[in-house]
């Protein structure tokens, strides 16, 4: 059975840094895609990032572009996104998922396992 584990989300205050981690289990990360998502109350959920199965491509949302940065670690099954300049707007619960390929996408169709997802929140 396939399982993504968020973890490192917390409050923190406006302009802080934050890392998340998403380790896999029940399946070997390093030939397919990997995304972050996230979804704020009231919200649908939205893309954030993603990167291919080596690490060597990336894709940001416009929002984030610039703060935050997708990283991985095959050897440890784990892709970590590492948010930097935090803002209120930031704040929603973070999502990890697994692609069906090995390039990057940015649609939630593409992705077939999620994580349980951490919360974020930034405050002003």
């Amino acid at each position: 059975q396939v399982q993504l584990v968020e973890s490192g989300g917390r409050l923190v205050q406006a302009g802080g840094s934050l890392r998340l981690s998403c380790a896999a289990s029940g399946r070997t990360l390093s030939n397919i895609a990997m995304g972050w998502f996230r979804q704020a109350p009231g919200k649908e959920r939205e893309f954030v990032a993603t990167i291919n199965w080596s690490g060597g491509s990336t894709y940001y949302a416009d929002s984030v572009k610039g703060r935050f940065t997708i990283s991985r670690d095959n050897a440890k099954n784990t892709v970590y996104l590492q948010m930097n300049s935090l803002k209120p707007e930031d704040t929603a619960v973070y999502y990890c998922a697994s692609g069906f390929t090995s390039t990057p996408a940015v649609h939630s169709y593409e992705y077939d396992y999620w994580g349980q997802g951490t919360q974020v929140t930034v405050s002003s």
